[in-house]
């Protein structure tokens, strides 16, 4: 892509992110493309999934495809500050022309995700890219938002996770549209793959209409099962684009936006000064306290 574009492209976002004057004006102005592709990519820590992004950017690239990232960070509650860590994990794609990698922090939203994400993507699909990858913060279950927002979700396990996996049938287990098993060159990962495989074929039960999620075995330090992962992409946004899901996915994303507009009045260091005030007259009760911020 071209660097101008680029430089126009950072600066929406920054002016978005920030909220500055003229922010929304800028959102009315875009005219996204929907038939670029939003890929959530989300799991537990540790599961590989900058790696596997990696991977991922290398073979579409390859495809002369341009793509772009958003890498979500943590944010302390304390100080608001965030290692942007992008740059370590993606580094090797920094200089392509065909890719755009982008990090955001969290600033307190505790779905994985960043509050300005949804806006952020629409300025992305106003570029000519051909998939857009939304990688979160990877704290677990709590990480559901990234369904409301990618038109394709992959989980990413590890073998070692087979431990666990009755503890996920609710949560995360409940979005994923395609289950990426990282790391499937350690021991144990077949008899994960087929006990997964088990799990959601019970989940989906007599509801012939519901697509059972792929599972797909990756080694993406070494590329492999990379290709297979991008067609099994491919195959569930040509079969999972229905107008039904396409108006929820919508309305879901007007509700997140919504409800940030709404919560603008709020103002944490604000609320902790006040709580502060009231623990130290020993009169704060949460309830109360929360009903008269509402009034």
């Amino acid at each position: 892509m071209e660097a101008l574009l680029i430089k126009k492209l950072a600066r929406t976002i920054s002016l978005v992110e920030n909220e500055s004057d003229g922010y929304e004006d800028a959102l009315a102005s875009l005219h996204p493309q929907n038939n670029i592709p939003i890929i959530g990519i989300t799991g537990p820590p540790g599961a590989g999934k900058s790696t596997l992004i990696n991977a991922l950017i290398s073979e579409l690239t390859a495809r002369n495809n341009k793509v772009a990232i958003l890498a979500i960070d943590p944010t302390s509650p304390f100080n608001l500050g965030s290692l942007l860590g992008d740059r370590i994990r993606m580094s090797q794609h920094y200089n392509n022309p065909n890719v755009y990698i982008r990090s955001l922090a969290t600033r307190g939203s505790l779905g994985g995700l960043s509050a300005k994400t949804i806006e952020i993507t629409e300025v992305l699909k106003s570029a000519p890219f051909d998939y857009i990858f939304v990688e979160t913060v990877g704290v677990g279950q709590s990480e559901v938002e990234i369904a409301g927002l990618a038109d394709c979700t992959l989980v990413v396990f590890v073998p070692e996770s087979g431990d666990e996996i009755q503890n996920m049938k609710s949560g995360i287990m409940e979005i994923g549209n395609v289950f990426v098993v990282n790391k499937s060159d350690r021991p144990g990962a077949n008899e994960f793959i087929s006990n997964l495989k088990k799990l959601l074929s019970e989940k989906k039960g007599h509801n012939t209409s519901e697509l059972i999620p792929s599972v797909l075995a990756t080694v993406a330090m070494k590329g492999e099962g990379i290709a297979e992962l991008i067609s099994a992409i491919q195959l569930y946004l040509s079969q999972a684009q229905t107008p039904s899901k396409r108006s929820l996915l919508l309305a879901e994303k007007v509700w997140q936006i919504i409800m940030h507009h709404q919560m603008k009045k709020y103002n944490k260091k604000d609320l902790a000064d006040a709580i502060a005030k009231e623990l130290n007259e020993g009169s704060f009760q949460l309830y109360d306290f929360i009903k008269k911020m509402e009034s």
